[in-house]
């Protein structure tokens, strides 16, 4: 049979449909998306639909291997295609009546006696999670069980399907009915997945590589650099020319976008909603001549981005701790935090002021990283610090946006007592900043492996010395993911050595050349035993340091 290739736009009526029986195969990657992306793509659908709930919104693109049947393999688009059956399966939970059917049918093909049809769900997942998603996101009124009666996760994989579902489950709460049903009806007509197919796995491939492919393609920055150099007069055009291609060499093309990108929220102080070329037309670049927004926009601003990355030498050093708390915030899982400092550097030049503001940024973007805030809290947050910004000195004000008023600060301090082991992303860069504030004079580690181990197993062998430590199995659970059982190793973990004996483990897996290497280790090594009583004063401990640091009381 002659290798066919298809492609089609379709709304989500045509996608999940019985054309289509999507299986992702066992070789792709686990399901992965976060809060984060989940909560900022149900955000962008809610923003949409009240724009115009009748305008076609895109959803990206999937790669099938396909033939005439409706099997379907899913060579790309797995996380989108996961994503949108629990969101679909989370507005069938609150729906009822015709709705509430309506949205069965995307979910699941019924049987169909007269035509053979069997009933089958329209997506499956990975088999090692495909029971788990089944039972708790496909079944009718399994997303309300399984937030009743919390199971047991046993892959990463369904710790972001249970976390995405209650995410969406709890913001859909917060919806009436009626906006409910327009959601609904919005996502089925009104949103659009180009599907590309092929009869052919090698091809399906080739297609991926294709859509996927890193090379050199035209930017949004391109085309903007033809429009602003271009309307400069021909005599000035080779100077503003040369200007903008030093910054895009100096930054690389990657951070020269997302250069370009935090100049679009320093002026909008919102988040992207349309176009990102359009946006930054309409907020940047309206009623601006082009030569004064290359010199005194772009190459400022430039180097404001280049002194808060880090990447030039060109920028002397306010003081070494301004640099190693700058060194902290670049530790995070998101440069959310990035505009705010990249527009008070440019307007403020007294390093004083600079060193206080770049302290308390710290202090709030860890606070937001340890609440797990999702990107539409954190932009809205850095957005009111950009207003402070702008009006000058309210930017210190106590009840400002840069401050944690006291409900956040008891937020933080009940995250940071609890087991931050488990909080998405956050138990390195805490560690590490908790590990800076136990050494004598601060500290500065560039590993190239760095781990996080339990002093405590989490899984003792229940003849060991551990479970006489710890007799009791809820004690013990207790403190094995808190901050007082956690160390840091400069070294990949070994699942053997985890649950040697304490002493054992000290000699033989904490040290290395004979010194721990992190401060937080070392204080291990001078325990004598590891006992609950042992771990409450060190969680005392560490857990001042950080209130003290972070004004947390």
């Amino acid at each position: 049979m002659p290798e066919t290739i298809k492609a089609s736009e379709q709304n989500l009526d045509k996608v999940f449909c019985d054309d289509y029986l999507f299986e992702i195969p066992f070789y792709q990657r686990p399901y992965a998306w976060t809060t984060d992306e989940v909560g900022e793509l149900l955000d962008d659908l809610l923003f949409a639909m009240d724009q115009d709930d009748e305008a076609p919104y895109f959803l990206g693109s999937i790669v099938l291997i396909k033939s005439d049947s409706a099997d379907s393999q899913v060579v790309d688009g797995q996380q989108r295609l996961t994503t949108l059956t629990i969101l679909l399966c989370t507005l069938r939970e609150l729906a009822d009546g015709q709705i509430k059917t309506a949205l069965d049918e995307r979910i699941r093909q019924r049987h169909d006696p007269l035509s053979g049809a069997q009933e089958v769900v329209r997506l499956s997942i990975r088999s090692r999670d495909q029971g788990f998603f089944h039972t708790n996101i496909q079944s009718d009124g399994g997303i309300r069980s399984m937030l009743e009666n919390i199971p047991q996760r046993t892959t990463d994989s369904q710790q972001r399907i249970f976390e995405n579902a209650k995410l969406l489950f709890d913001k859909l709460s917060d919806i009436d009915k009626e906006g409910r049903d327009r959601l609904a009806t919005f996502i089925v007509q009104h949103c659009y997945l180009v599907i590309v197919s092929t009869t052919d796995k090698n091809s399906a491939y080739r297609i991926f590589s294709v859509m996927n492919d890193r090379g050199l393609n035209l930017e949004p920055t391109d085309i903007l650099k033809a429009e602003i150099v271009g309307d400069i007069s021909k005599v000035d055009q080779s100077e503003y020319s040369d200007k903008w291609e030093n910054i895009e060499q100096e930054l690389g093309r990657e951070r020269f976008g997302a250069l370009f990108a935090h100049i679009r929220m320093i002026y909008a102080k919102a988040k992207a909603r349309r176009n990102w070329q359009d946006e930054f037309k309409e907020f940047v670049l309206q009623d601006t001549i082009s030569t004064y927004f290359i010199d005194r926009i772009l190459e400022p601003y430039a180097d404001a981005y280049e002194r808060v990355l880090g990447v030039s030498g060109n920028h002397p050093s306010d003081t070494i701790e301004f640099d190693i708390y700058l060194e902290y915030l670049r530790r995070l899982d998101n440069t959310d935090w990035i505009p705010p400092a990249m527009a008070f550097f440019r307007s403020n030049s007294r390093g004083l002021d600079r060193f206080n503001f770049i302290k308390d940024l710290e202090r709030l973007a860890y606070g937001l990283f340890i609440l797990r805030a999702d990107i539409n809290k954190r932009i809205r947050r850095y957005a009111a610090v950009l207003h402070a910004i702008g009006q000058g000195d309210t930017i210190w004000q106590d009840n400002g946006p840069l401050q944690l008023p006291a409900d956040e600060k008891k937020q933080i301090v009940s995250a940071l007592d609890g087991p931050v082991y488990t909080l998405p992303r956050v138990p390195q860069p805490l560690l590490l900043r908790l590990d800076s504030l136990s050494a004598d004079e601060g500290a500065r580690y560039h590993h190239s492996v760095i781990s996080i181990e339990h002093v405590l197993p989490q899984n003792p062998d229940t003849e060991s010395q551990w479970c006489r430590w710890f007799p009791d199995d809820e004690e013990r659970a207790q403190w094995t993911h808190r901050l007082a059982n956690l160390v840091l190793l400069s070294r990949r973990k070994n699942a053997a050595a985890s649950n040697w004996d304490f002493e054992t483990k000290k000699s033989r897996y904490f040290q290395h050349d004979r010194v721990a290497p992190f401060a937080l280790t070392t204080q291990v090594l001078t325990e004598s035993e590891w006992t609950p009583e042992v771990l409450k004063r060190r969680q005392s401990d560490l857990l001042d340091k950080l209130k003290q640091e972070w004004r947390l009381e």
